[in-house]
């Protein structure tokens, strides 16, 4: 049994799909297949269950995936602990679609300039996606908002950032000197779909203010939401960070007079994963960059 086998085995297994694990894996499928058969001949079982459209685990299928995991997570932590020189090796980030294009490029720059022979990886996802290639050692790192269900986890809070009100520049609310909570009770909402923690935020505090934002239209880009917006098709709220790159002038953005929405920023890794003094780096940077 070889190492490769393992991985395919397992990319196969969460794609639940040989034509999706081969594009993940840039092999043929022809290729997986025959991998994957011999795997099942060296076993003298069968460990997927191939259906219609789809594939399931066997019982075998299950306890190989287990082990798997736990053989290519030793694997790779004893290469990484005895490479370790905290200059070099990969660092696998992961962030949710709201965080990533307007936080981490300048966060990766810095740390590239201080460790040029470190390579990192980023990995745009959303939470839920994150948090299991985080428990799972796919990725090193995430950064996402907060809550998040981080069982067996690390969690350290980096920043609160505000939701800033976006709106089209010929809305009557844009001529108002302070503009409350109140106001944007009774305007339809353009909102991220339900994959995506922002949505959860918005919602949350609406509701933490007795009332039920009413969404006409959901769409699975933040730059989408915005442009939907600009042709006053609702009214949102956008991460203070995403504002910071918007320079278009057909939208608005105002603070709520009183009590603020905001969402918290935080990092979660595996502490069960081997830490190498280059991921410390990067975290230390990750805090400085925050501070």
């Amino acid at each position: 049994m070889e190492l490769d086998q393992l991985r395919y085995f397992l990319r196969v297994a969460e794609r639940e799909n040989f034509t999706r694990a081969a594009e993940d894996l840039m092999i043929s499928q022809p290729a997986l297949s025959r991998s994957i058969q011999r795997l099942e001949e060296e076993l003298g079982q069968p460990v997927f269950e191939r259906k219609t459209r789809s594939l399931a685990l066997t019982e075998a299928g299950e306890l190989l995936q287990s082990r798997a995991r736990q053989v290519l997570t030793i694997l790779e932590d004893t290469v990484a602990e005895i490479t370790d020189d905290g200059q070099t090796g990969r660092l696998r980030i992961g962030a949710i679609p709201t965080i990533a294009p307007f936080f981490l490029p300048n966060l990766l720059r810095q740390f590239s300039a201080e460790f040029p022979r470190a390579t990192l990886i980023v990995h745009e996802n959303t939470t839920d996606v994150l948090l299991k290639c985080c428990s799972q050692g796919e990725i090193d790192l995430a950064i996402l908002a907060l809550p998040v269900p981080a069982k067996y986890l690390d969690v350290e809070e980096l920043f609160e950032e505000e939701l800033l009100l976006v709106l089209p520049p010929d809305h009557p609310l844009v001529a108002k000197r302070s503009i409350r909570i109140g106001d944007v009770e009774p305007l339809p909402f353009v909102l991220l779909d339900e994959a995506h923690c922002l949505s959860d935020n918005i919602v949350s505090f609406c509701r933490q203010q007795s009332f039920q934002p009413v969404a006409v239209e959901h769409t699975s880009q933040l730059a989408m939401v915005q442009e939907l917006v600009s042709l006053s098709h609702g009214v949102s709220m956008i991460p203070a960070m995403a504002r910071r790159l918007d320079d278009s002038d057909r939208r608005v953005y105002r603070s709520f007079a009183g009590k603020q929405p905001t969402r918290r920023i935080a990092a979660v890794w595996n502490p069960s994963r081997f830490q190498s003094r280059l991921l410390e780096k990067f975290r230390n940077c990750l805090r400085r960059y925050c501070h």
